[in-house]
């Protein structure tokens, strides 16, 4: 695959909340300062996703300043009834990102759907329209809007920022029908953001890992008349 499979696109809404989600099963949850690559690979997922292949984020750009918002929210409780707890978002979020799509060679019965042209073409008409699913930045309530864009283009608040360094952030999770392996691993990286850009190490790359727990994938299953019993 060459640059056939790039796509580029805007993402941006009123509110973002990206966090670990290892950490933030319940109680107070703090946004990162910048989206974790497991969020925006459910946003271009949500655009246009196929088993056939896989999403890979090569970069995004932070077009918007950095700013906060605290809320009071009332989360349920997990033996029922309501909390309450402040929740710390991002305002105002808009990113440009760039990514590219590759085979999932773990789905053999997909092998003739891997047409490239079609499904670059597909994934671009889905950019236009907004995706072909709601979109979301980090968690349900923080609705995102996705735009064609050039990666590039227009002015960035952090164009001139020179480096800025994150600290440890969670990357992402290897799912078993991605990684091949019976178990849930959670990835995390060092990300740096340069005059405004965080270019995304592959997540075989991350060499911070964490087991979460056994997970097998389940095996495809086609649903047809006959499995739902219309069969004539």
């Amino acid at each position: 695959m060459q640059n056939g499979n790039r796509v580029t696109f805007k993402i941006h809404g009123r509110f973002a909340l990206f966090t670990d989600p290892l950490t933030r099963i319940g109680g107070e949850k703090c946004s990162y300062h910048v989206p974790t690559y497991e969020a925006i690979k459910g946003v271009i997922s949500s655009v246009y996703w196929k088993p056939t292949f896989t999403w890979f984020i090569d970069k995004i750009r932070v077009m918007n300043p950095v700013k906060t918002q605290t809320k009071g929210v009332k989360p349920l409780k997990f033996n029922g009834g309501n909390d309450l707890s402040i929740y710390t978002y991002l305002a105002d979020v808009e990113y440009q990102v760039q990514a590219h799509f590759e085979w999932n060679f773990r789905r053999a019965d997909m092998e003739k759907d891997r047409n490239e042209g079609k499904h670059f073409s597909i994934a671009n008409r889905m950019i236009t329209t907004g995706g072909r699913r709601d979109v979301f930045l980090g968690a349900r309530e923080c609705q995102g809007y996705v735009e064609p864009c050039q990666f590039g283009s227009g002015q960035g608040f952090y164009d001139k920022s020179d480096e800025i360094g994150y600290g440890l952030m969670f990357h992402g999770f290897d799912y078993p029908d991605e990684s091949g392996e019976n178990k849930l691993v959670a990835r995390f990286w060092r990300p740096t953001m340069v005059n405004g850009i965080i270019e995304f190490l592959r997540p075989e790359k991350c060499e911070i890992r964490k087991d979460i727990r056994p997970m097998k994938a389940n095996s495809p299953v086609s649903i047809g008349l006959k499995e739902e019993g219309l069969e004539l």
